[in-house]
């Protein structure tokens, strides 16, 4: 083992470093699903757009929960290189690479009933999941590239390398626009071909971060199997991925919830909800940004043993979490009612999400501290404690949409926000436990 590299004093500029590409990054992300609806969508025929929005978003959940596999190799990685184990690096990145593979072959083996389950439960007519399930035919085998691009990006992220990381992922997102754009416009692959395309970034992307990681590692990616199958660092990767899925279940479970009785109240709510579901995405692009620099410094921190570097980086993620949270809210607040005009043309549907704009406004604030612990907490490999923390807060969200459901979609969007506090709340008041014990007091 090396001797631990002690991270200096957290400052802001190291913050950004990681947190502005990342910001970017998912700034871009959406442009996969812009460029895909509207390809189709040119087409001219409803059906396949129904269908590839349904499919789309069974992907994106779907991928979502498998985000574990991002959010721990950055942990890992920068807890290796706090504590100067550099050669554990590479076994980090092959030991994620392995489970990619693993869990996107069993994907492809189960295809078909996943394909039949999970369509059927989304409940679209069926004509638009005939066209769905030709558009998850093709890209479900992109399942382990995609998946393996979540193993390098957090690699990447994990020993501070967030610019590499950005290019990465924005190759991957014009791949897929110039792709998805010949081949469903020039060439008329229709739904498949916007499948196809998806499927030709994520391989393309792949390659890319494989070659840079190759760099990086200057051609040693050679490991012995005694390192790369050593028993308590398996355990420990497999336990702490088990926590975080689980906690990515809950969380998932909580937004499909939420979906789900939106569309109960009416078509016009649920395009109202809609709406202001992008003004959600949009202060979470920020926040998680924010929330991928935690990972990465506290990671580090914690690898190194530096009590001082932890809490240093913890304030420095809360306060300027804080500080775009407002940002965000004062926007929403200006310009909120021009952006839900610019997102719809529907008198209807303007005037309902004009109504609940101001429980949009408070979202980001009540935000910062969901996101910013959720980053500290996987950094430090709080795995477990942040599964029970989201466990509790989605039996509270139901619990208080319960409580207010007599108040209709306002009852609903009440239940989100309480969700949001939750979250952050019950995290934070948990921190100064796990921080005595992690670093004594």
């Amino acid at each position: 083992m090396h001797s631990p590299v002690k991270p200096s004093k957290v400052a802001t500029a190291q913050v950004f470093a990681i947190a502005g590409p990342a910001m970017v990054a998912n700034l871009t992300t959406p442009l996969i699903g812009i460029v895909s609806t509207t390809a189709v969508g040119r087409l001219g025929d409803a059906t396949l757009l129904g269908g590839v929005a349904l499919a789309s978003v069974l992907f994106d959940c779907m991928f979502w929960l498998f985000g574990f596999l991002r959010m721990s190799t950055v942990a890992f990685t920068a807890q290796s290189l706090g504590s100067g184990e550099a050669s554990e690096l590479r076994a980090i990145l092959v030991r994620g690479l392995i489970v990619a593979v693993v869990i996107g072959a069993a994907l492809i083996a189960l295809q078909m009933p996943l394909a039949t389950v999970l369509l059927g439960a989304m409940g679209g007519s069926e004509s638009a999941t005939r066209a769905a399930k030709t558009y998850f035919a093709v890209r479900i085998w992109s399942a382990p590239l995609a998946l393996g691009n979540y193993v390098v990006l957090g690699w990447l992220v994990g020993q501070a390398r967030a610019k590499l990381a950005l290019g990465t992922q924005i190759t991957i997102n014009l791949i897929n626009v110039a792709a998805t754009a010949v081949l469903v416009l020039a060439l008329d692959f229709g739904i498949a071909g916007a499948a196809i395309g998806a499927l030709t970034a994520e391989a393309a992307g792949l390659m890319l971060g494989l070659l840079i990681a190759l760099r990086l590692s200057k051609a040693q990616l050679a490991i012995s199997r005694a390192m790369l199958f050593d028993r308590a660092k398996l355990m420990r990767m497999l336990s702490v991925n088990r926590d975080i899925m689980i906690r990515t279940a809950s969380l998932i479970a909580a937004f499909l919830f939420f979906t789900a009785q939106g569309a109960r109240a009416g078509d016009v709510t649920l395009a109202a909800n809609a709406v202001l579901n992008n003004f959600l995405l949009f202060g979470a692009f920020f926040l998680d940004g924010l929330a991928n620099a935690a990972e990465q410094l506290c990671g580090r921190a914690y690898g190194a043993r530096d009590k001082a570097a932890f809490a240093g980086a913890v304030k420095l993620v809360v306060m300027w979490g804080f500080g775009f949270a407002l940002a965000v809210a004062a926007c929403f607040l200006l310009f909120g009612p021009a952006f839900v005009d610019m997102m719809t043309a529907s008198v209807e549907v303007r005037r309902i999400a004009r109504d609940y704009l101001p429980f949009v406004i408070f979202a980001p604030l009540l935000g910062v501290f969901a996101f910013a612990f959720d980053g500290i907490y996987i950094g430090a490999t709080w795995a477990r404690d942040m599964r029970n923390l989201m466990v509790a807060s989605l039996v509270i969200f139901l619990a208080a949409w319960f409580a207010m459901r007599s108040f209709g979609n306002a009852g609903l969007w009440g239940a989100l926000l309480v969700h949001y506090a939750a979250r952050g709340g019950l995290e934070a008041l948990r921190y100064p436990a796990l921080l005595k014990k992690s670093f004594g007091s």
